[in-house]
């Protein structure tokens, strides 16, 4: 069962000196940074998520640079220093440059922005920016855990600059704000799903009084663009114990502004003593199922909306109790408007998020009964090459707490896998398509694309995915003739 508040999980830190910070930033590309910055006379800091992961030891090359002056002027003396192979790109109406090269093996991109202070209007994300203070620009970042600095100029080379005590957030597994969190969420409330996306992805804990803006400051997330909370969404599902992300979602009340047909799912509803199971909890813990075994975006969405037709289907039958049917018929043509709106991309991930909404039954209604091979022949038929998807999302989606139901459904799920790999063994395109076509078809009957075409083509199908008969010619043309006489073409 999924938690409500999920307990922080131990992670891999370690505290650092001064001293051992500038042994550790003891690279060519931070003394050609601080050569740089020194010849200038300007302040120079590394920030943000390389100083950050520098204590959780996972290394990075992407390095953001704050400047006390033109972090412009930094980067083109960098650019000069390092040479004809690094590529300097200026953004003079944001005041940022970029500087990528190779360094003995190693691919740098560098982001150099001056010292900023920020104020923002109540209806925009664009802040109004003037040159600032370095205090200034640790106060505009989003969490305390990503407001240290380290300075790179080199009389100060390696000193960390920590005025909100991110490094003990760190160490205690905390996402905070450097400033009141109201303040924080209001200036920009895209960083509300930055907070839930840290803590998701770090397994970190939100700080109580961070956690009350979240509530209190939700509805600021209409202002803004789609496009950017799906980034974040995405980040969120990608992380890997999701289900964290989704219940902090959904306990301050974004999910419900985001994603409402989710959200609506969390309900149990009780009839003469007999109540449905939650299918929000249910569905995190389908998503965590298959986050365990795939790293595949789309799988993941569709573990997320394979159930979301069940509030529309939910019906009360006084003989067997509450009942979702066609749920997964409705949840698939619920797909194309969620992506839609959500600005996913409404290609083929969308088309094969849909396939598996729709399909996520099927291998579940097989292994409920006898597995025949003609149930499997027509589920490989129609899954055709996202198969092995659909067989992880529908065994994920195994999560009664009956052990002996739940084992004799992964028995059979067992023996399905084994008919689907026998069946692929053999070559299954060519034994599931039927040798005899529709252009054949039509030359045989002189007959133009039409329903008698699509019922005689169904016909053979049928008789090849149900092994009537092997898919060869001679016993397909004695069935076509047959059918064909029925149908008075003949």
């Amino acid at each position: 069962m999924l938690s409500l508040h999920p307990k922080r999980e131990v992670l891999r830190m370690k505290l650092y000196s001064d001293e051992e910070l500038a042994e550790i930033l003891n690279q060519e590309v931070f003394h050609q940074i601080s050569e740089a910055a020194d010849h200038l006379g300007q302040e120079c800091y590394v920030v943000g998520g390389y100083v950050r992961d520098i204590f959780l030891e996972r290394p990075s090359n992407d390095i953001d640079v704050v400047v006390v002056g033109s972090g412009i002027q930094v980067a083109e003396e960098l650019k000069r220093m390092v040479g004809r192979k690094a590529h300097l790109s200026v953004f003079r109406n944001f005041g940022t440059a970029q500087v990528k090269f190779r360094q003995k093996g190693v691919e740098y991109e560098v982001e150099f922005v001056g010292a900023r202070k920020e104020s923002y209007s109540h209806d925009s994300r664009k802040p109004i920016v003037e040159n600032g203070s370095l205090e200034d620009d640790q106060n505009r970042r989003d969490f305390t855990i990503n407001a240290m600095a380290i300075c790179l100029n080199k009389e100060r080379f390696g000193e960390l600059v920590d005025p909100f005590n991110g490094l003990a957030d760190l160490e205690d597994g905390i996402i905070a704000t450097p400033l009141e969190p109201g303040i924080t969420f209001s200036d920009d409330p895209l960083r509300m799903m930055r907070c839930i996306r840290f803590a998701t992805q770090l397994k970190f804990q939100i700080e109580e009084d961070t956690f009350v803006a979240l509530e209190r400051m939700a509805d600021r997330i209409k202002i803004v663009s789609g496009e950017r909370i799906k980034d974040e969404l995405n980040k969120i599902i990608l992380s890997p114990t999701p289900s964290r992300g989704f219940v902090d979602l959904q306990r301050c009340g974004l999910l419900q502004l985001i994603l409402p047909e989710l959200a609506a799912l969390d309900i149990v509803e009780q009839r003469n003593g007999r109540a449905h199971k939650n299918n929000f909890y249910h569905t995190l813990e389908v998503l965590d199922n298959v986050a365990s075994h795939s790293d595949n975006l789309w799988l993941r969405w569709a573990a997320i909306l394979h159930d979301v037709g069940k509030t529309k289907s939910k019906r009360w039958d006084p003989a067997i109790g509450w009942t979702f049917h066609n749920h997964n018929l409705i949840g698939a043509k619920m797909v194309p408007q969620l992506f839609r709106r959500l600005m996913l991309p409404m290609d083929m991930k969308m088309k094969y998020v849909q396939k598996l909404v729709e399909m996520h039954m099927r291998p579940i209604v097989i292994a409920d009964d006898i597995v025949t091979d003609s149930a499997v022949r027509r589920l490989l038929n129609d899954a055709g090459e996202d198969i092995e998807d659909l067989m992880i999302l529908c065994e994920a989606d195994i999560t009664s707490k009956n052990e002996v139901r739940k084992k004799l459904f992964l028995e059979n799920f067992r023996m399905v896998r084994e008919k689907l790999a026998d069946l692929k063994e053999k070559d299954y395109v060519r034994l599931l398509q039927p040798v005899i076509d529709g252009n054949e078809i039509m030359e045989l009957f002189h007959l133009t694309p039409s329903r008698e075409v699509g019922t005689l083509k169904q016909y053979l199908k049928d008789a090849v995915l149900d092994n009537k008969v092997e898919n060869e010619r001679e016993p397909l043309m004695a069935l076509l003739m047959e059918k064909a006489k029925q149908m008075k073409l003949i």
